[in-house]
């Protein structure tokens, strides 16, 4: 059921950006750091969008990387302070 929705929603929002691209026809010059282009609004708008979505997903993706690394640097830290209160436990005993 979720992965009909999000179908439906990607589709949704294709029809929405082809509508968009076509209700604005005007072209205008893009300077970039190293050319110049021209683009159709509609076009360089979606574009610019996209290229958000995409940094936004990266930058999550490596914050999610950095949690999990934490998560195995703490996880270590727990395992060898177990072992060593075990054998503090061991030696105390004997």
């Amino acid at each position: 059921m979720k992965r009909l929705a999000l179908i439906g929603l990607l589709v949704l929002l294709a029809g929405v950006a082809l509508v968009f691209a076509i209700l604005n026809p005007g072209r205008f010059p893009l300077e970039l750091a190293f050319m110049r282009v021209s683009a159709p609004i509609g076009v360089a708008l979606i574009g610019a969008f996209a290229a958000g979505m995409l940094l936004g997903v990266l930058w999550r993706v490596s914050w999610v990387a950095s949690l999990l690394s934490e998560r195995g640097r703490l996880r270590r830290a727990l395992r060898m302070a177990e072992a060593e209160a075990r054998s503090a436990v061991r030696s105390h005993a004997s």
